[in-house]
C-alpha cells in the first residue's frame, strides 16, 4: 500500500506542469473578459439611453447569441487545420475590431450585426479554452480545474462590468479601452512557455451521439444556457428601466459575476465527490429562491445586490457542473469535440434566454426579469430530479476523510435526492441509458 508521503509528490508535479500550461491561457482570457464585460454592460446601458423597445434590445442580446452558436460551430474546424494559439490570436483580433465598430456605430441594426459579430469571437475563445483545458484534465479534477477557469473568466467579467461606473456610455472610451484590452490579450497566450494541446487524435462526436450518450448533461447545459442569456443579457436593461443610477446599474450587473466567483470552486469541487446532480439540483434550487427573494423586495435596497450576487454564486457553477458530468462519460479522445458541443448547447440555449425574458418584461413589466430566472431554474431542478431518477449510478464508497470539505456541506441535501459517485474510467456503462427498474 502506498502511503500518504508517497502520494504527495507527484502531485505536486502534476499541478506545477498544470500551471505552467494554463498560466499564458488564463491571462489572456482574464482580459478579453474584462473587455467582454465592460463593453456588454456599455452597450446594454446605451440601448436604454437610446430608449429603444424591449424587443429591439432583446433582439440585439439574442444576436449575441446567435454569434456565439455559429463560432462555437466553426471553431474546432479552424482548431483542426492551425492549431489553438492561431485560433484564439485570429479570434482576439477580429473581437478587438468588432468591438470598436460598436462604439462607433450608432444604428440599432449595425449592434445586431456587431454583436453577432462577438458572439462568434467569444464562443470560438472558450472552445480554444475548454478543448484545452479538457485535454489537461481528468476525471478525478477536470471539476475544479473547469471551476478555476471559470472563477477566473467571470471574476474578469465582473471587473469589467464595474468599470462602467467610471465611464459615460454615450462615448466611445470604454468601447476603445475593451478594444485595447482585447488585442492585449494576445500578448501572454502567444508567448506561453508550454506548447498547445495537438489536434490529432481527437474523434468528432456529433450532437445527436452526444445526446445519446449523456442526455443529462445535454439537457442541463441548454437550459444553464437560457438562464445564463437572461441574466447576462436583460440585467442591466432592468436595473435602468427601475431608474437605478449607472453607478448603481453596474453594481446590480457585477453582483452575480462575483457571486459566481465566489461559489463556483466549493460548488465544482462538491461536484467531483458528490453526484455532480445532486449538487446541480441544490444549485439551481438557491438560484431560483434568490431571484423569488429579489421579485419581493425592492431593486433599490442593499439586500438585492446580496440577493443578486447569491443569484449568480448558485447559477453559473451550473455550466462548469454540466461541462464535467458529460466530459465523465465521453472517451478522451473526443473531449475537444464535446467541448464545442457543449458550447453550441449553451449558445442555443443562451439566444432563447433574452428573448423569454424580453417577452416577460413587456407583458408583465420589469419584474418578468426575475419571473425568467425564477421559472427556468426551477425548470433545471425538475430536470436534474428526473435524469436522477430515470439513471442511478452505482455508489462509491470513499473514505470520509478523502472528501474534501465542500462535499461534505453538501453531503445531507445531496443524499435527499440519493448521493452518489459518477463513474470512474473502466467503471462505467457505455451510455446514460435509462434505467428505471430500481425506482
Amino acid at each position: 500500500m502506498t502511503g500518504p508521503h508517497d502520494e504527495a509528490e507527484p502531485a505536486v508535479v502534476a499541478t506545477k506542469d498544470l500551471a505552467l500550461a494554463i498560466w499564458g491561457l488564463f491571462v489572456g482570457l482574464a482580459l478579453l473578459l474584462v473587455a467582454s464585460g465592460l463593453f456588454g454592460t456599455l452597450l446594454g446601458v446605451r440601448s436604454e439611453l437610446r430608449h429603444l423597445p424591449t424587443a429591439v434590445s432583446g433582439l440585439i442580446s439574442a444576436a449575441y447569441y446567435v454569434g456565439f452558436l455559429a463560432g462555437s460551430r466553426l471553431t474546432l474546424d479552424a482548431l483542426a487545420r492551425v492549431g489553438h494559439i492561431r485560433v484564439y490570436s485570429a479570434l482576439a483580433s477580429l473581437l478587438s475590431a468588432a468591438v470598436l465598430g460598436i462604439g462607433i456605430a450608432s444604428a440599432p441594426a449595425a449592434w445586431v450585426v456587431l454583436r453577432f459579430a462577438t458572439g462568434m469571437c467569444i464562443a470560438g475563445q472558450y472552445v480554444v479554452a475548454e478543448s484545452w483545458l479538457n485535454d489537461l484534465a481528468d476525471n478525478e479534477n477536470r471539476g475544479r480545474l473547469l471551476s478555476i477557469y471559470l472563477v477566473v473568466t467571470s471574476g474578469a467579467f465582473g471587473v469589467g462590468q464595474l468599470l462602467l461606473n467610471a465611464l459615460d456610455a454615450r462615448a466611445i472610451t470604454g468601447f476603445a479601452i475593451a478594444s485595447i484590452l482585447t488585442s492585449l490579450a494576445v500578448a501572454p497566450v502567444a508567448l506561453s512557455e508550454s506548447d498547445a494541446p495537438s489536434v490529432e487524435g481527437h474523434d468528432h462526436i456529433s450532437l445527436r451521439e452526444l445526446t445519446k450518450l449523456v442526455p443529462t448533461g445535454v439537457g442541463a447545459c441548454f437550459l444553464t444556457g437560457v438562464a445564463h442569456g437572461g441574466l447576462t443579457g436583460m440585467a442591466a436593461i432592468y436595473a435602468t428601466r427601475v431608474g437605478l443610477s449607472v453607478g448603481r446599474t453596474a453594481l446590480f450587473v457585477a453582483a452575480p459575476t462575483i457571486g459566481g466567483m465566489i461559489f463556483q470552486w466549493p460548488i465544482a469541487a462538491a461536484s467531483d465527490d458528490v453526484d455532480r446532480r445532486a449538487v446541480g439540483i441544490a444549485a439551481a434550487t438557491g438560484a431560483a429562491v434568490a431571484a423569488l427573494l429579489l421579485l419581493l423586495g425592492p431593486a433599490t435596497s442593499p439586500m438585492a445586490i446580496v440577493l443578486m450576487t447569491l443569484l449568480g454564486g448558485a447559477s453559473y457553477p451550473l455550466y462548469s457542473i454540466a461541462g464535467a458530468y458529460t466530459n465523465d462519460w465521453v472517451e478522451p479522445e473526443q473531449v475537444n469535440a464535446a467541448a464545442s458541443q457543449l458550447v453550441t448547447l449553451y449558445g442555443m440555449g443562451a439566444i432563447v434566454g433574452p428573448l423569454l425574458a424580453a417577452g416577460l418584461m413587456t407583458t408583465s413589466g420589469p419584474t418578468g426579469f426575475y419571473w425568467t430566472m425564477i421559472g427556468v431554474h426551477l425548470v433545471i431542478v425538475g430536470f436534474l430530479v428526473y435524469r436522477r431518477r430515470a439513471w442511478r449510478a452505482p455508489l462509491i464508497d470513499r473514505p470520509w476523510r478523502e472528501v474534501s470539505l465542500p462535499a461534505r456541506a453538501f453531503f445531507i441535501p445531496a443524499t435527499v435526492v440519493a448521493m452518489g459517485r459518477r463513474y470512474r474510467p473502466g467503471e462505467r456503462a457505455t451510455s446514460e441509458t435509462p434505467d428505471l427498474s430500481d425506482h
